[in-house]
């Protein structure tokens, strides 16, 4: 596919995705959903995905005007075909990854650009970043996975601040609330994104894996249940040649050298 709306890069075991319409505060079309999905599939033997913006945003939200998807004047039909066409499968393409996922909100990361941007493993943003669940503010609900996700990160009573008020949550006060990983100096966001994905990229792949998968796993069922879940996974990663070298590793008192199988 030749990518309309987004830029990707592969390098050092990183796939870089970059939303790829500044002129539009990268607003999401549907097309830009399926664009990123298609290069979540071409990544190969990528071992962390590293997800950005072009310019001064991260991500506006849905693009009202393009198609007429999505957008409220055309009704909630077109925003139900937009949302399970395109959004959803992207954000479950995203939450079954086998590998780790950052991103590096760079500006406004607002509607289901603030969903896309929370939908990682870890969030850095810069100081002049912020986070907006801006649906109440045109009479619609949120998506992209925000009403499952926002509580499950900072709680019942933030969540509905964030939902039901529609205000600006800036970067710093992000991390304070623990919405996000870290929020750094904007000169410094694509350093820190960059070593982080590089270090991950660098990991036992296969457990790096089974923990994003049982991370979210546990929160669906009971105690038991993730117990058992915990032992089917340390089975699967300790059959792994990262694992045979993290013990060998450890034993000759060495650092480990991850292969990603």
């Amino acid at each position: 596919m030749t990518y309309e709306t987004i830029k990707l890069d592969i390098a050092d075991n990183v796939a870089t995705i970059t939303l790829n319409r500044p002129e539009r505060l990268n607003a999401m079309p549907p097309q830009m959903a399926e664009e990123i999905g298609d290069a979540l599939d071409q990544i190969g033997d990528a071992r962390c995905v590293l997800i950005t913006g072009e310019g001064r945003a991260f991500c506006s939200g849905a693009d009202l005007a393009a198609r007429g998807e999505g957008a409220s004047i055309t009704g909630g039909q077109g925003a139900h075909r937009g949302l399970t066409r395109s959004y959803n499968p992207l954000m479950m393409k995203l939450a079954r990854l086998p590998i780790p996922v950052v991103t590096a909100v760079n500006g406004p990361a607002a509607g289901v650009g603030c969903s896309l941007s929370l939908a990682s493993d870890f969030t850095i943003a810069s100081k002049s970043a912020y986070f907006l669940q801006a649906f109440v503010n045109i009479g619609l609900v949120p998506d992209g996975g925000a009403s499952w996700m926002l509580a499950r990160l900072v709680g019942k009573a933030r969540a509905t601040e964030m939902m039901l008020l529609g205000e600006k949550i800036p970067g710093e006060k992000a991390a304070d609330w623990g919405l996000i990983y870290k929020c750094v100096e904007d000169n410094a966001l694509m350093d820190e994104a960059k070593a982080l994905a590089a270090r991950l990229a660098g990991g036992p792949t296969v457990a790096l894996g089974l923990m994003r998968q049982g991370l979210a796993a546990a929160l669906e069922v009971d105690y038991a249940s993730a117990l058992r879940t915990e032992a089917e996974n340390q089975k699967i990663a300790g059959d792994s040649a990262d694992a045979r070298e993290g013990g060998i590793a450890f034993l000759q008192k060495r650092k480990a050298e991850f292969k990603g199988q």
